[in-house]
């Protein structure tokens, strides 16, 4: 952790931990040891499949293995979007009908207040504010994009979404030259880093075993393999998200795709005031480099955005680590959006990965021939679509071992779905690179011409990534 030029800290992971404080690390697996399922990451995903087996079956023996510590990855670093997103709705249109893509949608909708719901019944205490979600437009491009965008999620059946003009956006939050926007009902302000530890705290009090400081080198049929011994186990559900490269051969499995993120120091009263922002609502945009933000419970704005995209050969950052130049452009994008902020100063910045397969889309899947199954691949929309996952995870484990059968969620249409991996490098670094350059070129592009056509150079990006 360090301080810049400006006072602010960057990297110590996240300002989630610099407010909440980091936990205590428990205890690393001290040799061999077996259970009934193996969990493979202590983040949201890993953490809420072994919530929910434990609860729906309570002799089940679950033990999760973390590599450092509950929520030291994406868990702890996002931007606390509780909300309705799932990666890849379309692309499973149109492989399994428009229906089962609907039920998909209805299931994230339903997340959010699952996740809401628990966090009451538990006592979680995470600083949610259920606001809903703001995408705003500043550009006729974006303008144009974002009433198409409305349009398609009316179209998978989310009838209380709603469309506003310039003076209905401005009643909500003030954006600076903000034409319009679209807000939906299915969303909630978070604290990560409080969810997260409440979760652990959770797993841990229904009996399940966590280890702390363990990392998995590989995992196997009925194995998990770490430095300090073997834990054997039917189930091994890897739930690493975008650590998962780090694996014996996943390297091209999932992409760790890096996002970054600033946190303000506390407005003012005064400050607040020429914001607005008074529903607390998380606060997105149509640019083809989007950026994200949240209202926090103690008064600052936290908001991030791509950065360094992806590092070479899929490696990690240093516990949050960011370039100087990303956290200045942050800085820009907060103060474009709020001009009458140009004095507030940045009080923390860091960065973390997320999960991206290469069809852009969230998957679940159980192998029942070898027990191996796994979750993720949220490109950014993980908060609520890893207590999705981890349902569905439940399920299938209980359908296979014969505590259940088949459900609503084990029939969605992202269980089983199967992806090819990512190109060998330089390929990956290459292409990643030129896509955000395209990506922030065709938004600058928009910016000058003022057209309502949104740039070409953004769409033959989209189709190379293969996000469309």
């Amino acid at each position: 952790m360090s301080r810049s030029d400006s006072g602010a800290v960057n990297g110590g992971i996240s300002f989630w931990y610099a407010d909440d404080g980091l936990p205590a690390v428990r205890e690393p697996l001290a040799g061999d040891a077996s259970a009934d399922v193996v969990i493979v990451g202590g983040g949201y995903t890993g953490l809420w499949t072994a919530y929910y087996l434990k609860k729906a079956v309570p002799f089940l023996r679950i033990t999760v293995l973390e590599q450092r510590f509950c929520g030291y990855g994406a868990s702890g670093r996002n931007g606390g979007w509780l909300y309705n997103g799932v990666a890849g709705r379309d692309r499973y249109a149109r492989l399994h009908g428009h229906e089962a893509a609907v039920r998909l949608q209805r299931a994230m909708n339903d997340t959010v207040d699952e996740v809401v719901r628990v966090a009451g019944e538990e006592g979680f205490d995470a600083d949610i504010h259920k606001g809903g979600v703001l995408e705003v437009a500043r550009t006729p491009a974006q303008w144009a994009r974002l009433k198409a965008f409305h349009e398609h999620e009316l179209s998978y059946g989310e009838k209380d979404r709603e469309l506003y003009g310039a003076r209905e956006t401005a009643e909500r939050i003030r954006v600076a030259d903000a034409v319009g926007s679209t807000w939906t009902p299915h969303g909630a302000r978070v604290h990560p880093v409080k969810l997260v530890k409440a979760l652990a705290a959770a797993v841990e009090a229904l009996g399940v075993t966590v280890h702390e400081l363990t990392p998995v080198t590989e995992i196997r049929p009925k194995h998990a393999v770490t430095p300090y011994g073997t834990v054997r186990a039917p189930y091994v559900l890897r739930c690493t998200e975008g650590f998962t490269a780090s694996l014996k051969g996943q390297r091209r499995t999932w992409l760790p795709m890096n996002s970054s993120m600033i946190a303000t120091e506390p407005l003012t009263d005064e400050q607040w005031a020429s914001v607005g922002w008074e529903g607390r609502e998380t606060l997105g945009d149509m640019a083809h480099a989007y950026m994200y933000a949240q209202r926090t419970a103690d008064g600052r704005i936290a908001l991030g955005g791509r950065g360094v995209p992806y590092r070479f050969g899929s490696r990690t950052d240093n516990d949050g680590r960011t370039r100087p130049e990303t956290v200045e452009a942050l800085r820009d994008v907060l103060v474009g959006f709020f001009p009458s902020l140009a004095g507030v100063r940045v009080a923390h910045a860091w960065s973390g990965v997320l999960g991206v397969p290469r069809d852009w889309c969230a998957t679940v899947t159980l192998d029942r021939s070898t027990g191996l199954g796994w979750a993720g691949g949220y490109v950014g929309s993980g908060v609520a679509t890893a207590n999705l996952a981890a349902r569905t995870l439940r399920d299938l484990v209980r359908q296979d071992s014969g505590q259940g059968g088949r459900t609503d969620l084990t029939e969605l249409p992202w269980a089983g779905h199967k992806v090819r991996k990512w190109e060998p490098e330089p390929l990956r670094w290459l292409g990643v690179h030129g896509l955000y350059a395209a990506y922030r070129a065709a938004d600058r592009r928009e910016r000058g011409t003022n057209g309502a056509e949104s740039s070409r150079l953004a769409r033959v990006a989209d189709r190379v990534a293969g996000r469309h």
